[in-house]
């Protein structure tokens, strides 16, 4: 069995000293200029401070137009790199692996945060988004290699690319919609084509000492999970991505594809071949008896969410106690403010049932 508190090596990038990593949490704490704010910066340096090994920032908007939601941090502009670089020496300081997750949310960016209808892989009437140009498409590849360079500058360990969710990357993926007749459409080798080529650009521009790491969604948001896991494979074929993570909602759940019937989603995943790819999930892991049960199901990274913001120390309190568990829900604003949620994230995690007590 292997250990939660080993140190864990990447392919590329520094070692992180354990396998507990802070999933990417929307928070609504960064300025309206998607510049870093002090809420944020406590935030996430409390987290380092507690014991994760890898701290994920939140979503972060890798163009202006691609924001999702308010007060979201962003690396669109040099005008973000103080900030960041800020961020990540205080990561580094507490011995925490630093990733920026990249974003764009295509045709989930509101009108009233960016002031444009949005885009998307295709024309949405429902939102008014427009279908991408190709030209636009390859600014988008570029954008998430810009970003990701700044990120670099900055000081940060790597990036977690986001194909999960509904958003952008993932909305290429969606085989019913996306039927553009251009490279990015219509065949699956053609609607993977822009997150394949994000890896490549990534890759070319921050070099090989450089974490890289993609979120996917294995279902629902109009993926096929056979395609997820497709798209899964020929990731770790590149050789260029170092870890996987998947986003489950509870990592120990069965697929809810008929064809898949009776198999659970992490067991799907963790029996393929990965190379060099670790591969990580997220989803209803409260207590260290969830955290080693995920890495018996053969992750090699636990991703806590929730718990994380409970309790910052989580991982340092499940390495004290083993069968440590999160607070009961619902938790009072005293107390999340003590755990470093700002009033902002507060009033974000209301929208969460039952997690606040009123």
């Amino acid at each position: 069995m292997t250990d939660l508190f080993e140190p864990v090596s990447f392919a590329h990038g520094p070692a992180a000293p354990n396998r507990v990593m802070l999933s990417p949490l929307t928070n609504q704490q960064s300025h309206a200029d998607g510049t870093l704010s002090e809420e944020e910066f406590r935030w996430l340096v409390m987290r380092a401070e507690g014991g994760f090994g890898i701290t994920t920032t939140c979503a972060s908007h890798v163009l202006a137009r691609g924001q999702g939601f308010p007060g979201q941090l962003g690396c669109f502009s040099d005008e973000h790199i103080p900030g960041l670089t800020r961020l990540a020496r205080a990561l580094k300081d507490r011995g925490s692996v630093g990733l920026v997750q990249l974003h764009h949310a295509g045709l989930r960016s509101p009108v009233e945060l960016t002031g444009h209808s949005p885009v998307a892989p295709f024309d949405d009437a429902e939102t008014g988004a427009r279908a991408l140009t190709t030209d636009e498409v390859e600014d988008v590849v570029r954008a998430f290699a810009d970003a990701a360079a700044r990120c670099r500058r900055a000081g940060f360990d790597g990036v977690e690319i986001h194909g999960a969710h509904g958003y952008l990357l993932c909305q290429f993926l969606d085989p019913e919609r996306n039927r553009r007749d251009d490279r990015y459409g219509g065949s699956l080798d053609n609607r993977t084509r822009i997150i394949l080529e994000i890896v490549d650009a990534v890759r070319e521009r921050c070099g090989d000492d450089f974490l890289l790491a993609v979120r996917l969604s294995p279902e629902r948001f109009g993926v096929s999970t056979a395609e997820v896991l497709e798209l899964y494979r020929r990731l770790v074929g590149t050789g260029q991505v170092d870890l996987v993570d998947l986003s489950l909602w509870d990592v120990f759940k069965e697929a809810i594809d008929p064809a898949l019937s009776g198999r659970r989603l992490v067991d799907l995943f963790s029996e393929e071949e990965r190379g060099t790819t670790l591969l990580a999930a997220a989803g209803k892991l409260y207590a260290g008896a969830d955290l080693r049960a995920a890495l018996e199901a053969g992750l090699d990274l636990a991703v806590v969410g929730r718990a994380a913001i409970t309790n910052h120390d989580f991982p340092r309190r499940v390495r004290a106690e083993r069968d440590f568990a999160m607070r009961a829900l619902p938790v009072s604003v005293e107390v999340l403010h003590e755990e470093g949620l700002s009033d902002r994230f507060v009033d974000y995690m209301r929208g969460w049932k039952g997690f606040v007590a009123e």
